[in-house]
């Protein structure tokens, strides 16, 4: 087991941490959370775990392999150093650079540059003929400065947000205002912990944008939507980005024409910009979790949106479900989503 610290997103206070330990869960990776701070899980795991956050999750930014941790003033931080272990960390003549990170108002005392510069000075009294290259270092020590801590580490991987802003709905061939964006999809994608290789199913698959994203780390996808237009169109979305599904169906999402799935991950109609039929979104909703059951194995999870109005972790329990969490996201004056985890009993 490792000593790791993970920087997360500061979008939303409870969504990054909970992705990124559903991640841990669903490949297996026996971990132990060490503290909870803004923006910083730290944990000890194996450094495996390193490449399954990198690879699945869409709220993490940075993912380190810790050093130490102190107070964050500049006199604790340069005592801590100096008696630092980088021995297995640093080779001889590798090149390197410290970067910082500040998390809000976090220590404004403490100069950034300043410190960058100190605690370059004193890797290179540690490791012989070490250097120091600003551009292109062969290794680069992260440091985080949040709430009244400095977590001090070296990088080992980095999630660069750019694929998720190119996958944006506004960017795919097929489009509609409802659409969720990449990161919330692949975020609740991994809240239902889906492995790769397992079939996952959105039954109002809209324009795709669960279903590409499940694609995108290995799962198997079906979809089905009660308007063929948007059947048509996921088709054209997931084609686009490669994803082969196991079937896309025009079906009423109360009565799916499927016996099982591994997990179930959908945004059903608000009835706002995406039409319900007629039908009262909450009574919709109500129907779909109580006939969901039958379709995923004792254990296995649905994750879910619906507006905050609705109170979807209740419906779920009274339907007989399991409620895991929940979490509120803010996306308009009009709506607040709630993103809700269930599990059947």
């Amino acid at each position: 087991m490792a000593n790791l610290f993970f920087l997360v997103s500061g979008e939303h206070p409870t969504l990054p941490f909970s992705e990124l330990e559903a991640i841990l869960e669903v490949e297996e990776h026996k971990y132990r959370i060490s503290e909870k701070l803004s923006q910083v899980l730290r944990i000890q795991a194996p450094s495996e775990s390193i490449r399954s956050i990198a690879t699945r999750s869409a709220m993490t930014r940075v993912c380190c392999l810790e050093l130490f941790i102190c107070d964050a003033s500049d006199t604790e931080i340069l005592r801590t150093v100096r008696s630092a272990c980088l021995e297995g960390v640093m080779r001889q003549r590798e090149s390197f650079a410290v970067r910082i990170r500040r998390i809000r108002a976090a220590a404004q005392h403490i100069n950034r540059g300043e410190l960058e510069r100190k605690l370059g000075e004193q890797i290179l009294k540690k490791v012989e003929n070490a250097k120091v290259n600003l551009t292109t270092p062969k290794k680069t020590f992260f440091g985080i400065l949040t709430e009244n801590r400095f977590v001090f580490g070296l990088k080992m991987a980095e999630i660069l947000p750019k694929s998720f802003i190119e996958r944006r709905p506004q960017r795919r061939p097929f489009f509609h205002p409802t659409a969720l964006s990449a990161k919330l999809a692949r975020c609740m994608v991994n809240l239902a912990r889906p492995k790769a290789g397992e079939l996952v199913l959105d039954p109002f698959c809209g324009t795709a944008s669960l279903l590409v994203e499940a694609g995108l780390i290995g799962c198997r996808v079906l979809g089905f939507d009660a308007q063929r237009r948007m059947v048509k169109g996921s088709l054209r979305n997931l084609a686009y980005y490669g994803v082969s599904p196991e079937g896309m169906i025009a079906a009423d999402a109360r009565h799916l024409p499927v016996k099982e799935v591994d997990c179930i991950v959908t945004d059903p109609p608000y009835g706002r910009s995406a039409t319900t039929l007629g039908l009262n979104t909450e009574q919709i909703v109500r129907d779909f979790l109580s006939a969901a059951q039958e379709n995923i194995p004792k254990g296995d999870k649905i994750c879910i949106a619906s507006p905050k109005s609705i109170r979807i972790g209740v419906i779920g329990k009274e339907s007989g479900l399991k409620h895991v969490e929940s979490h509120m996201v803010y996306v308009h004056r009009g709506l607040t989503r709630e993103i809700a985890v269930f599990e059947r009993n």
